[in-house]
């Protein structure tokens, strides 16, 4: 019996239908399971703080090297200074350290037996403030007058011990006299009026051919200290003394340096190089510097800038105003930033100042323990506060 027409008709449709879901079914099966639906991403959080590089004004760290081993000189060389002396007697004695004001300028300008130095290190007074005061040393050189003489710093405990010398300074603030009454240079290193009983013989006396007030009328010379020196059993070469290199041969590395500026707090003091000369001559406040000795502007062969740690201690060094004493970390412990910056024949060269224990030099290296050689002849030593609250503004012109 044949099937009506109608009804084939619908099991056509039907087949289609079917053959149609098995062909999508199969093409749904092609490759395994349907892959998972992709997340959402989500966003990483911001930090709260970032870290930053370090500043390019930060201190760097110099590599640590040990000092330079020591080479013996000849008994006729000023280890200060490189300088040949006629008579090598002159080195056959202590060094002196004496403490000379440098504020205020209309009373204490020029002071006297400067150019005389083999070294001097100027540093700020107190809290930062009131310009600077200067410790100055002799060896080879006796002016017969240094001036005027004001009281000492903590700064003094370190030199005297690096420099094996004898320190002269008119008094000291209550603090610090009791630092150093309890140091390793009492009784015999040191004398001062804050400390009587050092005062045998007395090497001070008060000069009043100025009309100045009387802080600033008062003297000694070399000559005097070593004679109170030698009544104490403090005399002859001293040992240790090495350390220091010098050569007249010009520097092969390093960058112009015409002038050298430095801002202290009522000071602008300024190092201009003298092609004529070789030497650096010293101006302050726009003037020049000169010794009331000879009348001569202050010169040296090199001007190095040390920066050295810095800080206030709880010692009141001027009642008056209640201006706290400052503490200079010149030693390697703990000390890592000790950039130095020599400038000789007008140049300026980047280095390290190294002393590893009390009683060592102070050295001046490159990076790798190289000595850097100072021009023969004195130096002038500029110790700054390194980068921070009392950092202040060093200039080199080229």
């Amino acid at each position: 019996m044949k099937t009506p027409r109608a009804l084939q008709f619908f099991l056509s449709i039907i087949t289609l239908l079917a053959a149609l879901t098995a062909l999508l079914g199969g093409l749904a099966g092609c490759g395994g399971t349907a892959p998972a639906a992709t997340p959402t991403p989500t966003r990483t959080p911001r930090p709260t703080a970032m870290v930053l590089p370090p500043s390019p004004t930060a201190a760097p760290t110099p590599t640590p090297t040990p000092p330079p081993t020591p080479t013996p000189i000849p008994e006729n060389v000023n280890p200060l200074t490189g300088e040949v002396v006629a008579d090598k007697a002159l080195l056959d004695r202590v060094p002196v350290l004496i403490k000379i004001t440098n504020y205020p300028p209309q009373y204490v300008w020029p002071q006297a037996g400067i150019n005389s130095a083999d070294l001097i290190f100027e540093h700020y007074n107190e809290e930062f403030r009131y310009s600077t005061r200067w410790t100055g040393i002799y060896l080879s050189k006796d002016p017969q007058r240094v001036g005027p003489v004001r009281s000492g710093r903590l700064i003094d405990l370190e030199l005297t011990a690096i420099y094996k010398g004898v320190l002269a300074c008119w008094g000291f603030s209550d603090g610090v006299r009791d630092i150093m009454r309890d140091s390793d240079l009492y009784p015999d290193r040191i004398v001062s009026y804050s400390l009587p009983e050092t005062l045998s013989p007395d090497p001070f006396y008060r000069d009043f051919s100025r009309d100045v007030p009387l802080e600033h009328t008062g003297y000694t010379d070399p000559g005097r200290v070593r004679a109170w020196a030698e009544a104490r059993g403090i005399k002859g070469r001293q040992q240790g003394l090495e350390g220091m290199v010098f050569s007249n041969d010009p520097p092969t590395e390093g960058t112009p340096a015409r002038r050298l500026r430095i801002s202290w707090h009522q000071l602008e003091t300024e190092w201009v190089y003298d092609p004529a000369s070789g030497r650096y001559l010293r101006f302050s406040n726009g003037l020049p510097h000169t010794d009331a000795l000879d009348g001569k502007q202050l010169s040296a062969a090199n001007v190095v800038v040390l920066y050295v740690s810095q800080w206030l201690t709880n010692i009141v060094e001027e009642p008056h105003s209640g201006l706290l004493s400052i503490q200079w970390a010149l030693w390697n412990r703990d000390n890592p930033y000790r950039r130095a910056i020599i400038l000789r024949d007008g140049v300026a060269i980047e280095g390290i100042w190294n002393r590893e224990k009390r009683w060592d030099m102070l050295t001046l290296t490159d990076p790798v323990g190289n000595p850097i050689p100072l021009k023969v002849g004195n130096t002038f030593f500029e110790v700054v506060p390194t980068a921070g609250q009392w950092e202040i503004p060093v200039v080199i012109e080229p």
